[in-house]
Formats: structure tokens, sequence, C-alpha cells
């Protein structure tokens, strides 16, 4: 069972999260474990928490990380919620050189989507199903016959005369002191805006404003399915596991 077992580290703007998973599962085999992620969040400030939580496992095999940020080949691109010294960063060197281990990262979003997709409500979804997740900003991740398309950003796409988390994000609703009911309206606009951009078969909600669902769901007025994530808390942590095995095995069959 060995093989099957992979670290997964989701690291976000408050914390940074990790657990041992069962990738064939999807299920945690440990308790998860939780440090705050330093302020200001520089990349060597993040790989010295990184490796700490790492170190809590006693972890030495290939660690999975969900990273936000737009991630291409290891190497951070965007810098909207984190620190900028991290744009042009091969967050991948970063960490395996900080902890030894071999390390794959990819945008937080993303890997959330991949274990909705596997694990959670998307398992055996056809057709185009788009995820997004809701808190400080607006993730996504969109996946055609349960195939990935990375670093979508659909939370950055103009809107309302802005970027779209900017009027619909769960932070925006706390900053603006919306009711539940007035947030869903703004919502239920953004879903409209991509409902008519890119015709999908589900919506997936995940990240924190989703396990409020029932306090918003009479303003989502739209005919595509939209469906609270499973995985919830977890979903970054299992998302990035699996992911992260996924890669290994491309890497040893192009060896191969």
């Amino acid at each position: 069972m060995a093989e099957n077992k992979i670290l997964g580290i989701d690291i976000g703007g408050s914390g940074i999260k990790g657990a041992i998973v069962n990738i064939a599962t999807g299920e945690l085999i440990t308790e998860r474990f939780r440090l705050s992620t330093p302020k200001p969040a520089k990349p060597k400030a993040v790989a010295k928490v990184f490796t700490e939580v790492v170190e809590h496992f006693e972890w030495k095999g290939l660690i999975g990380v969900g990273f936000p940020a737009i991630v291409k080949n290891g190497v951070a691109l965007s810098a909207a919620n984190i620190d900028e010294k991290w744009m042009g960063m091969n967050a991948e060197t970063l960490f395996s050189e900080a902890t030894g281990c071999p390390v794959s990262v990819c945008n937080d979003a993303d890997v959330a989507g991949i274990a909705e997709m596997q694990y959670g409500v998307g398992k055996g979804k056809k057709g185009v199903v788009i995820l997004i997740t809701i808190g400080t900003g607006l993730g996504s991740a969109i996946f055609h016959d349960g195939i990935l398309l990375p670093n979508s950003e659909l939370g950055h796409l103009k809107f309302k005369g802005g970027i779209a988390e900017h009027y619909a994000a769960d932070s925006v609703r706390k900053k603006e002191d919306l009711s539940w009911s007035d947030w869903g309206k703004r919502f239920n606009e953004y879903l409209l805006h991509l409902d008519r951009l890119f015709s999908p078969d589900l919506f997936i909600l995940g990240g924190g404003a989703s396990k409020k669902m029932e306090k918003y769901k009479s303003q989502i007025k739209i005919d595509c399915p939209v469906v609270p994530a499973k995985l919830l808390n977890h979903a970054g942590i299992i998302g990035a596991a699996s992911l992260a095995s996924l890669q290994s095995k491309r890497k040893l069959a192009t060896v191969k």
C-alpha cells in the first residue's frame, strides 16, 4: 500500500495544511495538520513553514502541492493573492530543495477540481464541468470528459467594470456586509456569465461559501445544475496528492 500513500499539501493565504492521502480511495490516512501562512508570504518564509509541515509527518516520499497562482511546469506565473516575489519562481525546485523530497506543484483550484472529479460529486461526469472555489477570490477548474484544462483563472474574467472576484467572492460579501441573499444574486450573475461563455453541463461549488449553499440557493436561477462540492476543506490536499501521483507516473512513462 505504500505506493498509494502521498503527502498532499494545500497552501492558502491564511494556512498551510497537509495530510497523507490514500490515492486509491481519496481518503486521508492521517489527521490534517495546519500551520499559519507567514506574513508576508515570501518564498523563503513559505518554504520554511512548508518544511515544518513535511517534518511533522516525518515524510520522505512524493509530495503534491496546491498553490494559489497560475503554475506552469512548476513555475508560478501570477501573484494575485500571494507575494509578488513568487512571480517567475520555480516552486517545485524551491520546495524540493527545502525538503529533499520530489514535489509536484499545481494551481490550487485545479487540484481541488481533480479531487472532486476523481472522488467527489464530479466522478463519472461527462461533458463540461466547471468547479468554482469561493473564498478570498474565485478559483476555477474546467474539465471536459474528466480531462483538466489547467490554469483557467475564471475569477479574473472582466466583469461588472472590474474582475469577477472583486464583485462576487466571499471576501466581498464580508467586506460589503452583504446578506447571503444579496450576495447570492451577485454570484448568480457570475454563473450566468460563465454559462453563456462555456455552456457547461455541471457547476460544482467549492471553498468556504459552498458549505453555506442553503443560505443563497434560492438566488441561483440558472438552467445548468449547480451542486456543492463533496470534499470541502480536504479537496485541496486530496487533489494535490492525486495529481502528484499522475505526474509521477507520466514522468516514469516518459523515461521508459
